[in-house]
C-alpha cells in the first residue's frame, strides 16, 4: 500500500462502516478501511477494487474511489481554498484538502489563486504540496516548435536565471532574464512565443512578439521617455545593456531597432552621445 498513489487492494472484510481492504503483497496486519458510502454495489470479499489512500482528519489512512486532482510525486494545478497562520489548503479534489506549509509556497497565494504544486509525503508520513521542485517533474517533450504561441503558468522567478513557467501545465519552460517581468506574479497565465527548443527539451518563451510586431509599441515608448526627459535622452544606443534596460525597459537589441527605425523616420536626431526629439 502507498500514501498518495491509486493502489488496487482486495476486500478482506466487510462490516457496517465500509470494508477492510488489504494488499497481499504486504503484512497481514496492514488494512486500510473504505468508507460505506464509498463501497460499490457488487463489493465482495476477496473483489480487487482500485482506490487511492491519504489520510482523515485524525490522521489515520483511509481508501477512496474518487480520483484525486494530484497523485505524490505528480505535478497538477490547484486552487486555493484558504491561507491561514500555518500555511494554505488546497482542493485536490476529495473531502479532505491537501495542506501546503509557508516554507514550501514561491511567494504567497491568496484564496482563490490557482497554482501549479506536487505532492510529497512529509518526515511526518503526512500528504502535503509544495510550490518548489518543479523542474525536474516537467515534461521536456514538448510538441511545439519555434514561432509557436503557447500558453504558460509563471511557476518561479529565477533570478539570474530568468523567470520559470510551465507550457500548458505541463512543459519546461524559461523566460529570460533580460524581459520585464514586474507585473507578474506566481500562478499567472501568460500568452507567450516559443523562441527556443532546446536538445534537451526544455523551451525558451518570450512575453514579446516577433521585432517587426514590437518596433511600434518600443518606438512609441522611447518618444514618451523622451518628451519626459524634456526631449533629449543622455544616452544612445551604444550605452552599457544595464543602463538601457534601466532606463526604457527594453534590451539593447529592442533598443538599437527601435531607435533606427525613429531615425529613419525623422522623428529624432543622434548626435554628440544623445538622442533628441525633432
Amino acid at each position: 500500500m502507498e500514501l498518495g498513489k491509486i493502489n488496487k487492494l482486495k476486500i478482506e472484510k466487510l462490516t457496517d462502516i465500509g470494508a477492510y481492504l488489504i494488499d497481499e503483497k504486504a503484512p497481514k496486519e496492514a488494512h486500510v478501511l473504505l468508507p460505506k458510502k464509498q463501497l460499490p454495489e457488487d463489493a465482495a470479499i476477496g473483489a480487487e477494487i482500485r482506490v487511492f489512500l491519504y489520510k482523515d482528519s485524525k490522521d489515520r489512512p483511509i481508501a477512496t474511489v474518487n480520483t484525486p486532482l494530484i497523485t505524490k510525486g505528480q505535478v497538477a494545478v490547484l486552487s486555493v481554498k484558504e491561507v491561514n497562520k500555518i500555511g494554505a489548503f488546497l482542493d485536490m479534489g476529495l473531502e479532505r484538502d491537501l495542506f501546503m506549509p509557508y516554507k514550501e509556497m514561491n511567494g504567497r497565494p491568496e484564496a482563490g489563486d490557482e497554482v501549479l504544486v506536487r505532492m510529497y509525503e512529509d518526515k511526518s508520513h503526512r500528504l502535503s504540496a509544495s510550490m518548489k521542485g518543479l523542474y525536474h517533474l516537467l515534461s521536456m517533450n514538448p510538441p511545439y516548435v519555434i514561432g509557436d504561441q503557447v500558453s504558460a503558468r509563471i511557476y518561479e522567478f529565477g533570478h539570474d536565471f530568468g523567470t520559470y513557467a510551465a507550457v500548458d501545465d505541463k512543459y519546461s519552460a524559461m523566460i529570460p532574464r533580460h524581459e520585464d517581468v514586474s507585473h507578474l506574479r506566481i500562478g499567472d497565465v501568460i500568452s507567450a512565443r516559443v523562441t527556443n527548443v532546446k536538445e534537451d527539451g526544455k523551451l525558451d518563451i518570450s512575453l514579446r512578439g516577433k521585432a517587426y510586431e514590437e518596433i511600434e509599441t518600443d518606438s512609441e515608448k522611447i518618444l514618451s521617455l523622451l518628451r519626459e526627459y524634456a526631449g533629449v535622452l543622455p544616452f544612445t544606443e551604444k550605452a552599457d545593456p544595464a543602463v538601457i534596460k534601466r532606463e526604457t525597459g527594453l534590451t539593447k537589441n529592442a533598443f538599437k531597432r527601435a531607435v533606427g527605425h525613429l531615425y529613419k523616420e525623422r522623428l529624432i536626431d543622434l548626435s554628440d552621445g544623445k538622442i533628441r526629439l525633432v
